[in-house]
């Protein structure tokens, strides 16, 4: 029996696909990671991924915009080539682009996201700096971060996995986010788990 097929999507660091990876190569998750997709050629993820000897493939936007072409054809040629890998799950950990239906369509209900805010709290870009900043400014008393299914609309979408992440009266913004990044690692990789189990 052929184990699933996870394709991993990042922009940065690749910290949360090494938690994947590191789940992996343990047997904690049993699937194939066969690809991951940056759209930052110096994405540190992409070098997490050669390490892991896994396939790689830079894809990005810039050259689109620069041909007059949009977002959604940019996300509909993205589409296309991650369905070469024929994915049963797209991880979106840390890939800062929101996609617009032209690619979550022909993946539905496949794309889960990792957002490191609680439901509806702070959407978008900077949440743990947002979330830090509501904290001082006495309107939070604590964080969060949760694993969903991607939708079009950002940061929303059916909560696979939460938790609220207390935030210390002696915390700093980095001490924080250290600790939230650390909680990220965990759930992304039962959120991995969930899916994987419903297929």
């Amino acid at each position: 029996m052929t184990k699933p097929r996870i394709v991993v999507l990042v922009s940065g660091g690749g910290t949360n696909l090494q938690a994947i990876i590191d789940a992996q190569q343990t047997g904690e998750i049993d699937a194939d990671i066969v690809a991951v997709v940056s759209n930052k050629r110096q994405a540190y993820g992409l070098t997490r991924a050669e390490n892991a000897n896994i396939p790689t493939l830079y894809f990005p936007l810039l050259p689109y915009k620069k041909a007059g072409k949009s977002r959604e054809q940019y996300d509909a040629d993205l589409a296309a080539k991650v369905a070469e890998y024929e994915p049963d799950l797209i991880v979106l950990a840390g890939w800062m682009h929101i996609l617009s239906p032209s690619f979550l369509t022909p993946f539905r209900n496949q794309v889960i996201n990792l957002h490191p805010a609680l439901p509806g709290a702070f959407d978008g870009i900077n949440a743990i700096e947002r979330t830090f900043a509501a904290y001082q400014a006495g309107e939070v008393t604590h964080g969060g971060c949760m694993v969903h299914i991607a939708i079009p609309e950002v940061d929303a979408g059916p909560v696979i996995i939460q938790e609220e992440i207390p935030i210390h009266t002696d915390d700093t913004l980095e001490t924080f986010a250290t600790r939230l990044h650390a909680v990220e690692h965990r759930l992304i990789v039962t959120a991995v788990k969930k899916m994987l189990a419903q297929l």
